[in-house]
């Protein structure tokens, strides 16, 4: 596979912390043609289903014990979630996703 380049990303501005055992997830960027070289338009793109974290939540609270129980994922982790995951939001013209951590799939090493 030849190696695309992709347009920079822009970088959060404004802080936002995710509460309990959601995290907050940036979609990596669809794209822009198939492995053979057609150029896709932008409908005919698929959502990737891969993303990096940037922002975690504190964890949830055991209704047994009270005491938080911590995230295993961590900010910087580049993951792969299901179809349907999360809700999109916009921030500072940046479109992200906030999900549960039981909605990923897997990290990537």
């Amino acid at each position: 596979m030849a190696a695309t380049k992709t347009a920079p990303r822009k970088k959060m501005t404004t802080g936002l912390r995710p509460l309990g055992d959601k995290i907050l997830v940036l979609r990596d960027e669809a794209e822009g043609r198939t492995e053979s070289g057609i150029y896709l338009p932008e409908q005919a793109k698929d959502k990737p289903q891969t993303g990096v974290v940037q922002a975690v939540g504190d964890g949830a609270i055991n209704t047994d014990t009270g005491e938080r129980i911590p995230l295993t994922l961590k900010k910087g982790d580049k993951v792969i979630f299901t179809s349907y995951a999360g809700t999109e939001i916009k921030l500072d013209g940046v479109d992200l996703m906030i999900m549960n951590e039981s909605e990923i799939l897997a990290v990537i090493d």
